[in-house]
């Protein structure tokens, strides 16, 4: 009897986990969240270096909880929306620097990509009440060191509030929609130079320097916005396409008590310049500012007396190609500065005196620092995150100012990354690999041990056991002379016999990666459908794409799309080689500069690619901002040949293959411009393709309930379509 339960026991087992790896995954299932992990939200250290905070909310309440370092117990919930009057629900949060007070977010709306605005009310814990800071939306307000004032961006001005009083004051008046931006950065800085507030407060709270933008001479950009109505309205912005003029930006610092601003002018003279980075130091009266050459080859970091405005010229950079900005910047007690640089040909970190005397170097080697986390005064121990552990790889490390003493902090092979506490005594580390999704751990900061687990998503872990999924291959491939990253899905169902269809991703800008050991994101798992569909996927990070020196990721200067295609192309003529590839079904697609890779290799490469889908494709840098493309290609004036030549608009008569293009009509990034011209020379040129635009869908086209469903299926029906037969009623037949 017990063994005849055994046996059927066994059976039950054997038919589930076969039935079980029978599992597609539904394409509404990616973005209805079946697939979601469980995060950490808004994780905030205590300035007691003790406790953090995070941001839990329901359905209808949210609040701030603490939590405990040591037992990642709650130990208090400092607010909750149920005990606000006037607020139901707020989506992030803010302390002051004596976390008495804390800034609420409601009813944010997006603007771009990085900015929006909201109401915005400060809680006092203390004495348990709330005030609004304005009775209209505002931007980026940010408490004084003090925490009794608020400053924020309105209608293009800065305003700032005192909160014992409540009175309100105007710094600004000249601030007026497409001509003078004060403290808010203009769509090109907030898009290539990733920053929004453009203000920031000194250590003592009697000066707010800020940046103002001047871009009248801009030219405008308009979009109609289809909407709800009977007629469509317009979006109309500045935007400095490669080679036009540029907001005149200039560097100013107000004085609270004089109620003044007086502008930063410089002894060296720039004439045509961006302003990436200001940062106050220590000194309530030195500010830092670093000033760049419109080609970004050339970075000036200067120290300004906030009292007479005069600068010093502290490190100078230069470089062949371009220097890429950073948030790095970190002043000690002394003024010494921290600095991250490619200088010796991979990104590390340098230690500076005041006037810029190179300390040491802390870092060396050949691998990439990937993120600075601080620097801890008590131990002087630097912490970081690289890929000393390889490049598709990230682990955190600690180090002491001298560059000594080294110390690996986590363990397991794939990525980390660190959230540390404010005394640098714990981290919560967040970790995950193709094999393993995101785990959050609680780690000592000196050691680098293990404390306690705090999220393991080992639900998910369970859900995916009963889904066909198959493992993602990593592996180096050979191509023009160099070893090139590359991942590849194969069906779970796999026969080295048989022939199967090449699909290729890859997005391939400047400094980027995609092959990388880390969790499914939803294109993962999109990949993974299609491999239960019959599909190989395969991704490569070709030549110009990060992590691997500046030689490698510098190559593509003024050429954009030229080496980077010619990668794609010899990565698809030597996979086809192999015997269970169909040279003759191969297509590739991307997103945004991967849109322009993939339709730049089904018309240069085609001899080799039956196929291509193009979402939001640049397909002409000519209609691109100014600070990206001219980091990379210059202008138009100094390098039309490189513009042109490896612009995909430019090669139309080469199309041989199945195209799609997909836009959405609102992309204030990459306009629906590019898709438009695009599809004109195809049709002056005869040649036939597929399109789609989402109407008012911004660049990721994420907005509306069912948009990206319909996106994911529109892709996927192409490619039965397309690349071969019909794979999936294929796939049917021989299951039948």
């Amino acid at each position: 009897m017990n063994i005849l339960k055994s046996f059927m026991f066994i059976v039950f087992f054997v038919t589930t986990l076969v039935s079980a790896q029978q599992k597609e995954i539904a394409l509404e299932e990616i973005w209805n969240d079946a697939f979601k992990t469980e995060k950490l939200t808004a994780l905030h250290s205590m300035k007691n270096g003790k406790q953090y905070s995070v941001l839990n909310s329901g359905k209808h309440n949210s609040q701030i909880d603490i939590y405990d370092y040591k037992t990642l117990t709650k130990v208090a919930t400092l607010v909750s929306s149920e005990q606000l009057e006037g607020i139901e629900m707020f989506s992030d949060y803010k302390f002051s620097d004596d976390e008495k007070k804390v800034l609420l977010a409601t009813d944010v709306e997006s603007i771009y990509r990085h900015s929006n605005q909201g109401y915005y009310y400060v809680y006092d814990t203390v004495s348990e009440k709330l005030m609004l800071i304005s009775e209209a939306k505002i931007q980026e307000p940010t408490f004084s060191p003090d925490g009794t004032k608020v400053a924020y961006g309105l209608n293009n001005n800065i305003y700032y509030k005192d909160l014992d009083s409540g009175k309100t004051t105007q710094l600004t008046y000249d601030g007026e929609k497409n001509k003078i931006i004060n403290g808010i950065t203009d769509w090109v800085y907030e898009e290539e130079f990733a920053f929004v507030k453009a203000f920031e407060w000194n250590a003592t709270g009697s000066k707010i320097a800020f940046l103002r933008f001047n871009e009248e001479d801009v030219p405008e950009f308009s979009m109609d916005i289809y909407g709800q109505e009977l007629y469509p309205t317009q979006q109309v912005f500045k935007y400095p396409k490669a080679g036009e003029v540029n907001s005149e930006v200039s560097l100013h610092v107000y004085d609270l008590a004089s109620d003044e601003a007086k502008e930063v002018v410089l002894t060296k003279a720039y004439a045509d310049y961006y302003i990436p980075r200001f940062k106050w130091t220590n000194d309530a009266n030195v500010l830092s500012a670093q000033f760049m050459n419109r080609h970004q080859n050339e970075l000036d970091l200067w120290l300004i007396n906030a009292e007479n405005l005069k600068g010093n010229l502290v490190l100078a950079e230069t470089d062949t190609a371009y220097i890429d900005v950073t948030s790095n910047l970190t002043f000690l007690k002394d003024n010494s500065f921290i600095w991250t640089s490619e200088t010796d040909g991979y990104n590390h970190i340098y230690h500076y005196d005041k006037s810029g005397t190179l300390i040491n170097q802390v870092t060396s080697g050949n691998w990439e620092v990937t993120s600075y986390y601080g620097y801890d005064t008590d131990t002087e121990r630097i912490f970081y995150q690289s890929t000393e552990d390889g490049s598709i790889n990230r682990s955190v490390y600690s180090v002491k100012l001298n560059g000594k003493q080294k110390k690996r902090l986590t363990n397991d092979v794939g990525t980390n990354s660190a959230a540390f506490s404010t005394d640098f005594t714990y981290f919560i580390n967040t970790y995950s690999s193709t094999e393993t999704p995101t785990v959050y751990t609680l780690n000592n900061a000196k050691t680098g041990d293990v404390i306690k687990p705090i999220i393991d998503n080992d639900k998910l872990v369970q859900k995916l056991s009963d889904y066909d999924i198959s493992t993602k291959e990593f592996s180096t491939i050979k191509i023009n002379g160099y070893d090139l990253n590359m991942w590849t899905i194969k069906p779970s169902n796999f026969d080295a016999s048989k022939t199967y269809p090449l699909l290729m991703f890859q997005y391939s800008g400047p400094g980027s990666q995609k092959v990388a050991n880390s969790w499914n994101g939803d294109k993962d798992y999109w990949h993974q459908h299609l491999a239960q569909q019959g599909y190989i996927i395969a991704c490569v990070d070709g030549r110009g794409t990060g992590f691997k020196g500046a030689a490698f990721k510098k190559v593509t200067q003024n050429e954009l799309g030229k080496y980077e295609v010619e990668d794609q192309i010899a990565t698809a003529k030597q996979l086809a080689k192999l015997p269970y590839i169909d040279e003759h079904n191969i297509g590739i697609w991307g997103w945004s500069y991967g849109g322009f890779m993939s339709s730049n290799a089904l018309l240069k490469g085609n001899d080799t690619f039956s196929m291509a889908i193009a979402v939001a494709p640049v397909t002409s840098w000519r209609f691109y901002d100014t600070i990206y493309t001219e980091r990379y290609m210059k202008t138009p004036e100094e390098n039309p040949s490189g513009y042109d030549e490896n612009s995909p608009i430019n090669h139309v008569d080469k199309l041989e293959g199945a195209f799609l293009l997909i836009h959405g009509s609102g992309d204030d990034n990459v306009h629906v411009q590019n898709t438009m011209r695009m599809v004109e020379a195809l049709v002056q040129a005869d040649k036939q393709f597929e399109w789609m635009i989402y109407p008012d869908k911004k660049h990721s086209i994420n907005t509306g309930e069912n948009t990206k469903t319909h996106l994911y299926k529109k892709m996927t029906r192409f490619i039965h379509d397309t690349l071969g037969k019909d794979r999936k009623s294929q796939k049917e037949s021989e299951n039948n």
